[in-house]
């Protein structure tokens, strides 16, 4: 374990010139991307691993990260999919036994760049207030001017196809070839417990590249389909809008979480857009219209469906909503067993409360 580390000074400078100096973390360099924020106050190593946060840079809220170390188990991916993280207290000695390594061995070995000792209240309540922005982190160029330079070529996240670079790149199997169902999951950047929520419900789950064709898919002659979350803006998918179509159109029951809530309803003729911030964290309240009950829910996105297309539609009803800023969080349409939400039922990290739709997609597999 790594306990005598040398911290050295690190610049974060921000897209609309906002500059914040602190300490190296992780692995000694420069990196960019999309500047977010998660309000979690356990499961880093999850959120790290989460596919869905590819090309983003992560400032935690809570005031220490790698507190209880690194464990194998509690990866989402095979790899760390944030492009660095900027935290408050980056602690390289942990408490946890069942560990296998700190915090700061896990990011030099995956090439992560962070920044620590910044005054992340400062920072969240900034960019809370500016929106998000891109950003760039760097422990070896320390020039302002340098930095602004290359941060000026990074793309905005607006428009941006990432899932296929997430996505596995060959079909595999996940579960027990013996179980009930097949479920063919559409991988855009797919969370490893969401595939082991369906492995704990009697479902075989094949899961193929991003950019696999409906067709191809329905050779296994699944059940039913899952469309996973992912990275990016939906509306420049148009492949997967149009797999998403088909399944439809094939009158499949069809489950998706997050981006593939938002190709749902792209599919549907319902426009997505880029939020001001997103929502990313474990403790939003949502409300199931439909049960009139509420759950605690975990989040992660920076795009959502437009509301007042949804109202306007005849194809799909509105199913939940977030009880914060009345954002939608669910849909199903009309007439068919296709449903989707905008949260993450899987948790991992975060309360389990929207588990049960897992139960109420596998119900769907049974007509």
């Amino acid at each position: 374990m790594t306990t005598n580390y040398t911290k050295l000074p690190a610049i974060l400078l921000l897209e609309d010139g906002t500059v914040y100096h602190g300490k190296a973390a992780g692995k000694i360099g420069t990196t960019t991307g999309e500047i977010c924020f998660n309000t979690g106050m356990t499961g880093y190593q999850e959120i790290f691993t989460d596919p869905s946060y590819f090309g983003q840079i992560m400032v935690t809220t809570n005031a220490h990260i790698g507190n209880y170390g690194i464990h194998d188990d509690e990866t989402e991916s095979g790899n760390i999919k944030i492009s660095g993280l900027v935290c408050k207290n980056f602690n390289i000695a942990y408490s946890r036994k069942l560990s296998s390594e700190s915090i700061q061995d896990y990011f030099q070995e995956e090439n992560i760049v962070g920044i620590s000792d910044v005054d992340t209240r400062s920072l969240v309540r900034h960019i809370r207030d500016k929106g998000a922005m891109n950003a760039i982190i760097s422990s070896e160029i320390l020039d302002v001017e340098v930095l602004k330079q290359k941060l000026a070529e990074v793309p905005s996240m607006d428009g941006l196809e990432l899932s296929s670079k997430v996505s596995t790149r060959e079909p595999y199997f996940y579960g027990d070839s013996n179980s009930t169902y097949r479920v063919a999951v559409l991988d855009l950047g797919v969370k490893k417990n969401i595939l082991r929520n369906f492995d704990n419900r009697d479902v075989y789950a094949k899961v193929f590249p991003a950019k696999t064709s409906f067709k191809e898919m329905e050779a296994w002659q699944p059940h039913g389909y899952f469309i996973s979350n992912g990275p990016g803006d939906p509306a420049a998918m148009p492949y997967a809008i149009d797999t998403v179509t088909e399944i439809l159109q094939a009158d499949k029951p069809m489950f998706g979480i997050c981006l593939g809530h938002q190709l749902l309803a792209l599919a549907n003729g319902i426009r997505t857009r880029k939020m001001f911030n997103g929502h990313r964290g474990i403790n939003h309240p949502v409300k199931n219209i439909i049960l009139d009950r509420c759950e605690v829910t975990s989040q992660n996105h920076g795009f959502g469906v437009v509301a007042e297309d949804i109202e306007k539609s005849d194809k799909v009803e509105i199913t939940h909503v977030n009880l914060n800023d009345q954002s939608i969080e669910g849909i199903r349409v009309k007439g068919k067993k296709a449903f989707s939400v905008q949260y993450h039922p899987e948790s991992s990290p975060g309360p389990h409360d929207s588990r049960y739709l897992f139960d109420q997609f596998v119900t769907s597999l049974q007509n």
